[in-house]
């Protein structure tokens, strides 16, 4: 047997006054588009924002449904509307962010498994990688060089080839 480590890194930021105005504007966006999430069950609205290499912008918001499953996350939003317009264009920066109905958030919130593998394969397919902000509602931000870092030892389609 033979024990290997991974190594995540992560870039922690006090508050987002201390990104580039590049990020802080991506930042803003997210968090406008949090507050027109459709979250009825949850009270929890998630906005996400992404940067194409062509500085394209696009937005998302979590959407749910009564029937749970069927509902989507933010940042998948966001990532799909931007690759059904411009399916060419590499995707830059990706910025999460979320609030509560009950709460400011001082800590970023993680993204879901599902959103980490979209994450992965989108990171695979162009292959650059892309960063990842997580910003909380006022505080902490956290920055990712990659999906990767999200998301070690990702399933890819060339695992389904013979």
């Amino acid at each position: 047997m033979e024990t290997k480590e991974l190594r995540i890194f992560v870039y922690e930021y006090k508050s987002v006054d201390e990104l580039p105005a590049e990020d802080q504007k991506l930042v803003k966006i997210a968090r406008e588009a949090a507050k027109n999430a459709y979250a009825p069950y949850s009270k929890f609205h998630v906005g996400a924002a992404l940067l194409l290499e062509n500085n394209e912008i696009f937005s998302g918001n979590n959407q749910e449904n009564a029937s749970f499953p069927v509902g989507l996350c933010a940042e998948r939003v966001a990532l799909f509307a931007a690759h059904a317009q411009y399916p060419e264009s590499k995707i830059k920066t990706l910025v999460i962010t979320a609030s509560g109905s009950r709460q400011v958030l001082e800590t970023p919130v993680s993204p879901c498994g599902s959103c980490r593998q979209v994450f992965t394969e989108f990171e695979h397919e162009q292959q650059e990688p892309m960063r990842i902000i997580l910003a909380s509602g006022r505080g902490k931000i956290f920055v990712f060089d990659n999906a990767e870092n999200l998301l070690p030892l990702s399933f890819f389609s060339d695992q389904l080839k013979h």
